[in-house]
């Protein structure tokens, strides 16, 4: 499976009032302190389960006021581990790293031709360590320090932006926007959210008069061929300040149906991924073209792992293999292959030598994965979930939203 075969698989999963500000508010949301702490490599016999503590947040008297610790905080081990549940019920985490959410799909009928490729979430629950289901948003960003999230309501596009409490379960503030959002993400330090705004619902589905996935039925649904992105805001979370940038592409066929804009790893521009070479565009934060980061050319937009904390290795494509799966991280400057490692797809950095990936067990089905954590140098991996269920877009599939805690 090269890159393009990736991106290919990956599409196919993916076709698919404003109440004064509390004090202490950006606080919560820019706690970006990487927490540094002696690292204990966690074993786990014959690579069944880990047997991990699971702490519960507490009351902690601060300054002469009852604050409530988060649990992914109280928890502080280096490893946690659930690889007998799929999807997981309590918290998994790898160093500075933790699930703070996943997703499931479903297509859900709006009229008789169309159809809505929804998300449902389940997010970490920073009182229990535990995913809860909240149906009410469409697209959840978690902010580093794992306290805030940035939540879309569910009809597409919206035009206002919450900032949900992940300790109440309650949005704490709403930004208000006047041109239509349908999907955002945070930047790395927090300070940001870059808001992908669309002049129609990017997740919509057509019905097709065929048989489009041979069960024997008329009755499929398929993503619009055409893009209905419009450009980008980038929002200050601290003054809930947003300014829009207008960004089309020349020509059509370059974008899906959903596309969205990510940050670059300094926040300094945005990037868009395309469905042809050189497979991602950066735009400065005024809505102008730029070329890539010299430290982010040889990067895809579909591996989300990108750059090592320290800046000095990239996330690679996968690697190939007759009877392994393998990906190769390489040199950000040159995009030299360095290392190969163990996994399907890499998602996440965990510190300069961790990543966190999905992988199969040898001889599996491809699309049975489950997260494992690899180590640059070893061959061997270590469970962190169950394996996925089902084929793509299949019940049993779901989809993991990572943050530092």
């Amino acid at each position: 499976m090269n890159v393009d075969e990736l991106v290919r698989d990956s599409l196919r999963e993916q076709a698919a009032e404003q109440p004064p500000l509390e004090p202490g508010f950006a606080d919560r949301v820019l706690n970006v302190r990487r927490r540094r702490r002696t690292r204990r490599i966690a074993t786990v016999a014959a690579a069944t389960a880990a047997v991990v503590a699971v702490a519960v947040a507490v009351p902690l008297l601060e300054s002469g006021k009852d604050e409530v610790r988060l649990a992914s905080e109280m928890n502080k081990s280096d490893i946690i581990a659930h690889p007998d549940q799929s999807p997981p019920r309590d918290l998994i985490a790898a160093g500075d790293v933790a699930l703070a959410a996943y997703y499931t799909y479903s297509t859900v009928k709006a009229s008789e031709d169309t159809a809505v490729r929804q998300r449902t979430y389940r997010i970490l629950d920073q009182r229990t360590d535990k995913y809860m289901k909240d149906d009410r948003w469409s697209v959840v960003s978690v902010a580093p320090g794992m306290r805030t999230a940035a939540v879309l309501e569910r009809d597409l596009p919206v035009k206002r932006i919450g900032l949900l409490d992940l300790l109440t379960g309650e949005v704490d503030r709403w930004i208000p926007v006047d041109r239509g959002v349908a999907g955002v993400e945070f930047s790395s330090d927090g300070g940001k959210l870059v808001a992908t705004t669309y002049s129609q619902n990017p997740d919509l589905l057509t019905r097709v008069d065929y048989d489009s996935d041979g069960d024997g039925k008329n009755n499929d649904y398929e993503p619009d061929h055409a893009s209905h992105r419009t450009g980008f805001y980038v929002v200050d979370v601290d003054s809930g300040k947003a300014d829009w940038s207008k960004v089309t592409e020349d020509r059509e066929g370059l974008l899906n149906a959903r596309q969205d804009f990510s940050f670059s790893g300094e926040a300094t521009s945005v990037y868009t991924g395309l469905t042809e070479e050189p497979h991602q565009q950066y735009y400065d934060l005024k809505g102008n073209r730029v070329p890539a980061p010299p430290d982010e050319m040889y990067l895809h937009w579909m591996v989300d792992a990108r750059l090592s904390p320290d800046g000095r290795l990239a996330a690679g494509g996968f690697a190939g293999g007759a009877k392994t799966t393998a990906s190769w991280i390489l040199d950000p400057r040159t995009g030299k292959p360095l290392h190969k490692v163990p996994g399907q797809r890499l998602l996440s950095w965990v510190d300069n030598k961790r990543l966190i990936a999905w992988d199969i067990t040898p001889g599996d089905n491809e699309f049975h994965n489950a997260l494992v954590l690899v180590t640059i140098g070893s061959d061997t991996t270590l469970p962190l979930s169950g394996a996925r269920k089902g084929n793509d877009g299949a019940a049993g599939r779901w989809s993991p939203v990572f943050a530092t805690r």
